[in-house]
């Protein structure tokens, strides 16, 4: 049989091609998302050089820790209701970075919050409950299914944070209720308590089952870790099975102690620290703080430290890296993502929200850091990788900052994702190779 040769010009096959492409939705780049670009100031904020950022939303209320699912969707706590709901969910379905449909859920505000098994995990500074998401709808099922209560009231350091391991198990936050322990609390020279009353059932992590409805921090919760005054920071990092947190550290040596401790002394000490946290840690809180100008944990003043006495600080449980005092770690996120350049990969970024107890001097924080990681531990310093949230270069008090990054979040691209406390703003960051 005669063949028939059948002659097309490249031209007409190429164009085909992109029609195919353009119709099916597929690519010759594994179905490659479009590349975004950032807003012309970063929405804003000061990124390295090869970085850009855009803002995905704003005015959404007083945003908290907030997470990213594999399609895009965004979801952030807020720390107060908004229309009478404690949960804002966002999505883009034009693909052009900006959220266009923003719905409220959830009646409860707080901060933690996390997407586990195909669920929406969040907690209340009371509870933490969970959502059955819905597939290819943004808000989840309404009825909830609370998992742990029965944690102690509290006025300080009542918000609890939440996240996952790899063997079926939940870690919560339980933040101590006092600064110090003191037999009167925030007053000049009170000793501390001793024992510590308030270690029983704060000051630590507690695990609990992932999957098991109405358990109780006294009957189901384990204290993984002890001696924690606040870790708002808190993080499993899969990378390495373990887990990692930042804690807030005491305030006021210098008001309380001054005899001791002079007002820069209360203005530079304690050390921020960040731990890495095994089964059964003692990081040594209230008995103990860690001076990252000495390098060394030293006994705190309400149980006879002097700045120098190191007594039985020395069996508790050094971090693996001190930060500045006063600069609040809200959030902690390990990067697995692909965008980023290879330095990045594995290493941590924590969001340092600003304090106020840095007064009468000026307050610090208000950026996002970077630490690199090889393995377990820290490879290099850290340094500052997000800057210019406050607004302005002098910060007096909290409240003269525009923004306060808050919440750390990765996309399913590898986009960096930071929230704002003061005015809900959401930023997404992103990397170009040119």
């Amino acid at each position: 049989m005669k063949k028939i040769r059948i002659c097309v010009p490249i031209r007409h096959f190429i164009g085909s091609l992109v029609m195919l492409f353009l119709i099916t939705g597929c690519s010759p780049q594994n179905d490659r998302k479009q590349i975004l670009e950032g807003d012309p100031d970063n929405g804003g904020i000061i990124l390295p050089d090869g970085f850009s950022a855009l803002i995905v939303a704003d005015s959404l209320g007083f945003g908290r820790h907030l997470v990213v699912n594999d399609n895009g969707d965004i979801y952030m706590a807020l720390r107060q209701l908004n229309d009478g709901k404690g949960i804002v969910c966002l999505r883009d379905s034009n693909g052009d970075g900006r959220a266009d449909i923003i719905q409220y859920f959830n009646d409860y505000p707080g901060t933690g919050i996390d997407l586990h098994k195909g669920y929406l995990y969040f907690a209340s500074d009371e509870e933490v409950m969970r959502y059955t998401l819905i597939e290819d709808q943004l808000l989840p099922e309404p009825s909830r299914e609370l998992i742990a209560s029965g944690f102690p009231e509290q006025n300080q350091h009542r918000a609890k944070i939440i996240t996952f391991d790899d063997t079926g198990y939940m870690y919560v936050n339980v933040g101590a209720p006092s600064n110090a322990c003191m037999e009167s609390t925030r007053t000049p020279g009170s000793p501390g308590m001793d024992p510590c009353p308030q270690l029983e059932r704060h000051a630590g992590i507690w695990q609990f089952k992932d999957d098991v409805s109405n358990q109780t921090q006294l009957e189901h919760g384990y204290r993984y870790a002890t001696g924690i005054r606040n870790a708002v920071a808190l993080e499993w990092n899969h990378a390495v099975d373990k887990l990692f947190l930042v804690q807030h550290g005491r305030d006021q040596l210098s008001q309380f102690f001054p005899a001791l401790y002079s007002e820069d002394d209360g203005v530079n000490l304690p050390s921020e620290e960040f731990f890495l946290v095994e089964d059964g840690s003692d990081f040594g809180w209230p008995y103990c703080y860690y001076d990252h100008q000495k390098g060394k944990r030293v006994l705190a003043p309400e149980y006879g430290g002097d700045g120098e006495i190191t007594g039985r600080c020395e069996s508790t449980t050094d971090p693996i890296m001190g930060f500045p005092a006063h600069v609040a770690p809200n959030d902690l996120l390990f990067y697995d993502g692909n965008m980023f350049p290879d330095r990045y990969k594995n290493g941590a970024f924590i969001a340092f929200h600003g304090s106020w107890n840095r007064a009468p001097q000026q307050q610090e924080g208000y950026y996002v850091v970077f630490v690199p990681f090889k393995g377990e531990y820290p490879s290099g310093e850290w340094e500052i990788f997000a800057d210019g949230f406050a607004g302005k270069e002098i910060i007096m008090s909290p409240g003269d900052a525009v923004h306060r990054p808050m919440g750390l979040a990765q996309g399913p691209d590898g986009s960096l994702y930071i929230s704002d406390s003061r005015r809900g703003k959401i930023w997404r960051i992103m990397y170009h190779v040119d």
